[in-house]
């Protein structure tokens, strides 16, 4: 596995850059990651990065974009247009969480 810095922190992460351990991702860490790929977070953005953390708590697994949606109460478009082209992709890495299953 590889490692990065981030925010002064040392994590590790995976071939793809998704972190292997999300317990040392920080909200500092996660507007690094976010400027990365281009994205400025937005209040809109926190909502489904905190839930998609408290899922990922909750259920083991990266939240799939359909539970974000349907349990964040952010509808499919408006998260392309927060994560443009790959949302749950986005989102994940974001989020310092594994990248979802079924994600290309």
């Amino acid at each position: 596995m590889a490692t990065m810095t981030y925010s002064g922190v040392e994590v590790e992460v995976d071939e793809e850059g998704f972190f292997v351990d999300p317990e040392t991702w920080t909200e500092e860490i996660a507007g690094e990651l976010a400027s990365a790929i281009g994205i400025e977070l937005t209040e809109d953005h926190w909502s489904v990065i905190k839930f998609a953390r408290e899922d990922f708590v909750a259920k083991g697994e990266t939240p799939t974009l359909r539970r974000v949606s349907t349990g964040a109460g952010v509808p499919t478009k408006a998260l392309f247009e927060l994560f443009p082209k790959k949302p749950a992709k986005k989102f994940a890495f974001v989020s310092g969480l594994p990248k979802p299953k079924g994600c290309v």
